[in-house]
């Protein structure tokens, strides 16, 4: 039985984890006039990532108020390395930025939940730049999964684009958007092996790294915004000026809409509860835990997408989830298959991406096993 303590972390995981998804989409669907004075969709993803990586860096600043009362205090606590360059975080810094922004504008094309059950393709893409760049050997088990991720994946992204009785998508926008939201993860399985390889094993506190992350994120995109908002993007820009990014228009928007308000503030601050409620979990509980609540945070948003009418119901979608779910158990060895354990003690497991979202995005580095992007 869990404690009362366990109960309410695994409870805030999957709500704030919800909320970031739903909040990031809540405002992808607002309208407001911008310095023009022209009513327009908020369509601002670099803007948003940006607000990501401030939830993110306030990790750090949550980290070194606990570090220094406890040292001020003389308490002992295991704070981990503090011996450490955060350059080492510049890498995953730079992928996590990319993966996200992609992650960004994918969801502006396709729905929440879709954006949600396709981030299970980063379990693929590990797997793979495991084996090309770390030497990594995948067990049968772990192929099989692999191979079950797929064709859920595939059934996902069909029931998208056959089926899909959206007027505000066409097939041809969510194709685009779920493309997009596949090729982020790719970039974010490139993380996670950059992270193997360099960081994993400096006995690291979670906090930091994910503070650190989001510092060199943050201050990097917003810098990149100011050269964004003079480069034309044509028929890609989603902003009046017709530019990459307009964070003028968008922060302009922003304070001309509460509602838009509120939902770029809870997107920012649940990213942030989100990584320490994940981080206890893991520490409280397990990760495996943890990926079994993740699946239930992409239930919730399914639903919520359904309660809302922001998508209609496919039961191909049904289909293509539940397969998604058998791979990734049977991948992270949750559902036993013994006809494909190997008994060969020269066969190695791949580091196992036991969590989801930079994200992450959300989201966020799954290879700490203790954090996450929503």
């Amino acid at each position: 039985m869990w404690s009362p303590y366990q109960l309410s972390i695994a409870v805030g995981m999957v709500i704030t984890g919800s909320i970031n998804t739903l909040a990031t989409k809540w405002a992808d669907k607002q309208s407001a006039p911008g310095p023009q004075g022209t009513n327009h969709i908020f369509d601002h993803p670099f803007l948003q990532a940006v607000g990501m990586f401030v939830g993110e860096f306030s990790c750090l600043l949550v980290f070194k108020i606990w570090y220094y009362w406890h040292k001020y205090r003389k308490n002992e606590m295991n704070f981990g390395n503090q011996n450490f360059s955060p350059v080492l975080f510049l890498g995953p810094a730079l992928c996590d930025m990319t993966g996200t922004s992609l992650m960004y504008i994918g969801l502006n094309y396709t729905y929440a939940s879709s954006f949600q059950m396709l981030r299970g393709a980063i379990i693929v893409f590990t797997a793979l730049l495991s084996v090309a760049f770390l030497g990594s050997v995948i067990k049968r088990r772990a192929w099989f999964g692999i191979f079950l991720t797929i064709i859920g994946l595939a059934l996902v992204g069909i029931s998208d684009i056959v089926f899909s009785s959206s007027d505000e998508y066409g097939p041809n926008e969510i194709l685009t958007g779920d493309l997009i939201i596949l090729i982020a993860q790719i970039i974010s399985g490139v993380q996670m092996v950059v992270e193997e390889k360099f960081v994993n094993g400096k006995d690291i506190h979670p906090l930091q790294a994910v503070g650190w992350e989001g510092f060199f994120g943050m201050t990097i995109l917003g810098v990149l915004l100011i050269p964004m908002y003079y480069i034309p993007a044509g028929e890609f820009s989603g902003n009046p000026r017709g530019v990459l990014e307009d964070a003028l228009d968008g922060l302009y928007q922003i304070g001309q809409n509460s509602t838009l308000a509120i939902a770029q503030i809870g997107s920012i601050c649940s990213i942030a509860f989100f990584n320490f409620f994940g981080i206890s979990v893991t520490k409280e509980l397990s990760a495996t835990t943890r990926m079994v609540l993740d699946s239930i945070r992409t239930l919730v948003i399914w639903g919520v997408s359904l309660a809302v009418q922001w998508e209609a119901f496919q039961w191909l979608q049904v289909v293509g989830f539940a397969i998604l779910i058998c791979g990734t158990g049977i991948y992270n060895n949750l559902i036993p298959i013994p006809c494909l354990n190997s008994t060969s003690p020269n066969v190695l497991e791949v580091n196992q991406p036991e969590e989801e979202d930079k994200s992450s995005n959300e989201n966020t580095p799954l290879l700490y096993n203790t954090q996450e992007k929503a």
